[in-house]
């Protein structure tokens, strides 16, 4: 079988002139083909049999000593004319027998098949040259051509022009390739105008280079095209790069993805690495200080690509550059001029060789260095970098590159001021919320806030753990209409409110109601325009850990969710009032008992409200959430943060609120109860029981002051008040004492005259006790004074 004749579309085989042969494992040749002969001379009857050694014009030394089949290597052959042949030869081991296959051709034929394969792999590694290999139908057999798809998909092997450029082009294009074929006179440097099939509206100057190929017999096999744009087509792809960077540097306004935007668009369309450096107070929203002259510029790292690039000291990104030379070209940068250099010129220029290390990369032979400088400030700079075979920058690119720097800047600027802006309304917002974790008699908490869209928004959720007298505890979840400043400002205003109503100890409902109306009349403020941007639901709690009980009103708002003592979870079962903005509406107040170790969830919606279900879907996901996550050997914000992970989507417009509280109860032994009969004599009655009960409790320090206070607060029940009135003491931190009569009278607390004959009974609770106050309910009011226990 003669392997040298050509292929069955007179293209030449792609194995012309390969010899083969077999031989087996001893190195006899047991098969000869005819190629072999034409390659050494010897026909078949004179080799077959015989030792392939017997061959070789000479041993190589690594043949010499070898004790099985080399894989491949180079050999002198001897020729039955008795001259010599170098050859390149492959064995590999067949199936079956000990046979081995051996390939063998020229040694020049190989080293010219390398070459040519090496030049084609280097001119299509070109990013600035697109080389095509057409055969004799003019299909294309091999490219490096991309066109401007999404995908970026190369153009594939049997790909006709017509596939991939508009029908005109391609036919124009066909026939200049069609005569370079037909004639082998060859094309250089033609001007061409060409269209992308995908986007025919966009025109292409290119430079055609095209000559035709032929096998060794001088038959054509096809034609090569190199395409080169030509200085118009520059000018069309440096305007597409300004469009280009227009259109992505800017859509972000964090200051990190705004200069990562600016180096991917400049990698590769313009140089081959990029690293954009800005002062580290833009990286905080600060305005950057104003430099004259070398020193510590405090410049980091913002954005590096291609990220895999080798430096000698540079790490990445955030890496903080080294004090920098006074030299002139430092001062024409900060002065906004565009700087062209060799990489020599820079070193020099530089002169620290700690610098230098830290500042040019491996294989870097040209820079370009733009000033980022918007409104008065040099923000920082762009270092584009041209590595290997590329070409040094020009003045014309320095100019583009002015330009781009000058629009980058103003988007480097703009994500710098939102992000002051940005922390200074997380600031105020963090100022206005209570601390993340409290503990108090009644409960421990864990409160968790989260901004809408991972941090990127700030709206007006809340939350509020308000400790109330006799030991109970305001629990508040809130969520206020809008975002941004405003939001968090009437969030503040509503917090405070809450806080000063709460403290009068009004009940959830009388609570709502009040709150309602100051939102009506922070609508009434706001522009006509702005009045249905202003409002905001709330849910208000207080827990008594001496009953045990949480009493609750909700105005619009979700309902908590109740983790029991035996890992079972549900929502509240609370009827919902009007949203604040809406006014004239009653809200009622649900009252429940829960254990002590329980766990009591109040959220906003963001945690819990989703675009695929509704809000109580979106309760019973919190609530399954909660039985697997709250054990009593977690602690509370381990369990919050595990739950936010766990619900919340980051990508979601609606920042998310969760404060959980862990209740907690006064033992039984640490309260005492005694009602107060409606005769004057129980007042003295009534300082024996507290004697008594203070003496059980140790606390004998307390018994003067305690009696004196009990005596007034139940002689004011008798005579003013109405029965059923009864005491109560309370043993914590505090020793509480309250009084209460089922009159709704107000006390008041005055100064009285010399004269007068009563009016001092208040005025001597308020002097002897830590605090004291009074709390109204359904038909009935408290009076309690607290005093500490040492």
């Amino acid at each position: 079988m003669d392997l040298s004749g050509p292929g069955s579309n007179g293209r030449p085989d792609p194995f012309d002139g390969v010899a083969a042969a077999v031989l087996d494992h001893r190195g006899t040749v047991l098969r000869w083909t005819g190629t072999a002969k034409h390659l050494t001379g010897f026909p078949a009857e004179e080799v077959c049999g015989r030792p392939v050694q017997e061959l070789l014009a000479e041993l190589p030394d690594e043949l010499g000593t070898a004790t099985e089949m080399p894989a491949s290597g180079h050999a002198r052959l001897r020729h039955r004319s008795g001259d010599t042949i170098d050859v390149t030869f492959r064995i590999s081991a067949m199936e079956g027998p000990a046979e081995f296959l051996v390939l063998a051709a020229h040694a020049d034929h190989v080293v010219h098949h390398e070459q040519g394969a090496a030049l084609l792999r280097a001119l299509s590694a070109q990013n600035r040259v697109t080389i095509a290999l057409h055969d004799t139908d003019l299909t294309t057999v091999q490219t490096n051509a991309t066109p401007d798809t999404p995908d970026g998909r190369r153009v594939q092997p049997g790909t006709r022009l017509c596939d991939v450029l508009c029908a005109e082009d391609a036919e124009n294009l066909e026939a200049v390739l069609r005569q370079v074929l037909e004639t082998g006179d060859s094309v250089i440097r033609r001007s061409q105008h060409v269209s992308w099939r995908h986007d025919p509206e966009r025109r292409r100057a290119l430079s055609l280079s095209a000559f035709r190929l032929e096998d060794a017999r001088g038959r054509p096999t096809g034609v090569a095209a190199l395409y080169v744009d030509s200085p118009h087509a520059r000018a069309r792809r440096h305007l597409d790069l300004t469009r280009e960077v227009a259109e992505r540097v800017g859509s972000s306004l964090d200051v990190v993805r705004t200069a990562r935007a600016l180096a991917d668009v400049l990698v590769p369309a313009f140089g081959d690495l990029v690293t954009v450096d800005l002062a580290q107070c833009v990286f905080d929203g600060e305005e950057p200080p104003r430099h004259s002259g070398g020193g510590d510029l405090g410049l980091r790292t913002a954005a590096l690509v291609p990220a895999s690039t080798v430096w000698p000291t540079r790490t990445g990104c955030g890496d903080l550059f080294p004090p920098f030379p006074d030299h002139p070209r430092l001062l024409d940068f900060q002065q906004g001029e565009t700087l062209v250099l060799g990489a020599g010129d820079y070193s020099a220029a530089l002169g620290d060789p700690r610098l230098v290390e830290f500042v040019v990369p491996q294989g870097g032979h040209s820079v370009l260095v733009a000033p980022l400088h918007a409104r008065g400030l040099t923000l920082g700079g762009i270092s584009i970098w041209r590595c290997g075979r590329s070409e040094p920058f020009t003045e014309d690119e320095a100019d583009l590159m002015t330009q781009i720097a000058s629009g980058a800047a103003l988007a480097v600027d703009n994500a710098r001021r939102y992000t002051r802006e940005h922390r200074a309304a997380v600031a105020l917002q963090q100022r206005l919320l209570p601390p993340a974790t409290t503990d108090t008699p009644a409960a421990e908490t864990a409160g968790i806030y989260v901004p809408a869209g991972g941090g990127a928004e700030i709206r007006g959720d809340w939350y509020d753990a308000v400790a109330l007298p006799s030991l109970r505890l305001a629990l508040v979840a809130g969520d206020v209409i809008g975002h941004g400043m405003p939001a968090t400002a009437t969030m503040g205003r509503l917090r405070t409110a809450v806080q000063t109503l709460a403290d009068l100890e009004l009940e959830p409902d009388e609570l709502l109601t009040r709150i309602a109306d100051l939102v009506q009349r922070l609508v009434a403020e706001t522009p006509p325009d702005h009045h249905d941007v202003v409002g905001a639901t709330c849910l208000y709690a207080v827990y008594d850990p001496v009953t045990r009980r949480c009493t609750m009103a909700s105005a619009g708002h979700p309902p908590p969710v109740l983790v029991r003592l035996d890992g079972t979870a549900e929502a509240v079962e609370v009827c919902p009032g009007p949203p604040l903005a809406v006014g004239g509406m009653p809200y009622e107040t649900t009252t429940i008992d829960i254990e002590p170790g329980s766990v009591l969830a109040l959220c906003t919606d963001g945690l819990i409200q989703r675009s695929d279900h509704d809000i109580d879907q979106g309760l019973q996901c919190l609530a399954d959430a909660l039985a697997a996550s709250c054990r009593p050997d977690r602690a509370l914000d381990e369990t919050g943060h595990a739950l936010l992970g766990r619900l919340r989507n980051q990508t979601r417009r609606d920042d998310a609120t969760l404060l959980l509280a862990r209740t907690r109860a006064i033992p039984a032994e640490d309260t005492a109860h005694w009602e107060i009969p409606a005769d004057p004599a129980a007042v003295s009655e009534a300082r024996e029981w507290t004697t008594r009960q203070l003496t059980l409790w140790g606390l004998e320090d307390l018994l003067f002051t305690t009696e004196l206070i009990v005596s007034e607060l139940v002689t004011n029940a008798i005579r003013y008040g109405r029965p059923p009135a009864d005491l109560r003491l309370i043993r914590h931190n505090v020793l509480i004492c309250e009084v209460t009569d089922s009159s709704s009278t107000q006390p008041r607390l005055r100064r009285a005259h010399t004269t007068d004959e009563g009016g001092r009974g208040l005025f001597l609770v308020a002097r002897l006790g830590g605090r004291w106050g009074c709390r109204h309910g359904q038909n009935r009011k408290t009076i309690w004074c607290e005093q500490p226990v040492e």
